[in-house]
């Protein structure tokens, strides 16, 4: 649990660190569990931002740009959203943002381990069939209350804050799952979809492995499946094709050796988490994250 809310304010850094400008308000150092959160309200020309989540991100329109401009893992939008609609980013998803004007929102971050759990034990779903989709524009009073109740404690805090946030993001994450993900869980025919144990094989082998760039074929003979039925039953189970898994955990270890060690050059990252150059590794790695290696690394410190 420790190591998880070490790792949500991390990721809450990273997100301040991304934007050109700070938050009003930021759960950082308040002691929360399970979620964090910082409420932004901002008068400018135009701005930019690109950001890759490791936890769910939900973010609250109180106020829409005058010009609004969102993309988020091929699902997009090109006018402002209107006050009080919801995004969502997955963990694992990229988002990019472009918009003029006075923009009021706020973003709050939820363990993925956190979601999982509750989709697991409340809903009895299978975490390996079940996947938090992109959306833009969500309309859902129940969740858009929760999270103003979340922007509430963040602005006032007092006596037992911790619990608070605590129960907030239990709530949370309930209406994410009924509102999202019920209605959009993969096949659950075992013919169709990689079983648990044999994902978990193939999941420890991508990860064993990233600096030797295994290919689908090497993947696909750990558990004794053709390449062709593997990649369709993984891509069942987790969401995601082989090779975009394998680049996702890739970006995901260069972001960590990012953070870890200042000194370690880019062209050495590469090489360590996989890649076969420095190009390709930027490539990818400004795709998924929304900025440059470089420019995340300045603004982990």
């Amino acid at each position: 649990m420790k190591r998880q809310q070490e790792n949500s304010l991390k990721e809450l850094e990273a997100l301040q660190g991304m934007l050109p400008f700070a938050p009003f308000a930021t759960s950082e150092r308040r002691g929360w569990k399970g979620m964090q959160a910082a409420r932004y309200r901002k008068n400018a020309a135009t701005v930019e931002f690109g950001a890759s989540a490791t936890m769910h991100m939900l973010v609250l329109t109180i106020q829409p740009a005058e010009k609004m401009d969102l993309r988020c893992e091929g699902v997009g939008r090109d006018i402002p959203l209107p006050p009080g609609s919801i995004m969502v980013v997955p963990a694992g998803s990229s988002v990019l943002a472009r918009w003029q004007g006075s923009l009021d929102v706020l973003d709050v971050l939820l363990e993925p381990s956190l979601v999982a759990r509750i989709a697991t034990e409340s809903f009895e779903f299978d975490p390996t069939r079940t996947v938090v989709p992109p959306v833009v524009g969500l309309n859902v009073p129940e969740l858009r209350s929760a999270m103003l109740a979340v922007d509430a404690e963040l602005r006032a805090g007092g006596v037992g804050g911790p619990l608070m946030a605590e129960s907030l993001a239990n709530i949370l994450a309930v209406h994410l799952i009924r509102h999202t993900m019920g209605a959009r869980r993969l096949p659950v025919s075992a013919d169709c979809v990689l079983p648990r144990q044999k994902l978990r094989t193939v999941i420890e082998y991508i990860m064993e492995n990233l600096e030797g760039s295994p290919t689908l074929e090497q993947i696909a003979a750990v558990v004794h499946i053709s390449p062709y039925h593997f990649a369709r039953q993984f891509k069942a189970a987790t969401g995601f094709a082989p090779h975009q898994y394998v680049i996702a955990r890739r970006v995901e270890r260069a972001q960590q050796l990012l953070r870890a060690d200042g000194e370690l050059g880019l062209a050495e990252v590469a090489l360590r988490v996989g890649f076969s150059d420095q190009s390709k590794f930027s490539l990818h790695f400004k795709r998924i994250v929304g900025v440059t290696p470089g420019r995340f690394r300045t603004s982990a410190r």
